[in-house]
């Protein structure tokens, strides 16, 4: 289950961590190095996790493209 969270309910730093952990964890998932057995095994778990993913990330982006700001990829220094 995905818990939505807002700035009433934690800081503006807090909701950042939060979302670079989340980034951290997703980063570290290398789903190459299972097994098909274990891909089998784990599919529909994966696909939930996924889909309910891409729902957050566009309610998010979603959310930011409505006060018409931009998402855009940061420029490497």
């Amino acid at each position: 289950m995905v818990s939505c969270y807002s700035l009433s309910n934690m800081s503006t730093n807090e909701v950042m961590a939060r979302l670079g952990a989340a980034v951290s964890a997703l980063g570290d998932v290398d789903v190459s190095a299972w097994s098909e057995d274990t891909l089998n095994e784990q599919l529909g778990e994966l696909s939930a996790a996924l889909v309910a993913l891409d729902s957050v990330l566009s309610r998010v982006a979603g959310e930011v493209r409505a006060r018409g700001l931009r998402i855009e990829e940061p420029v490497s220094a």
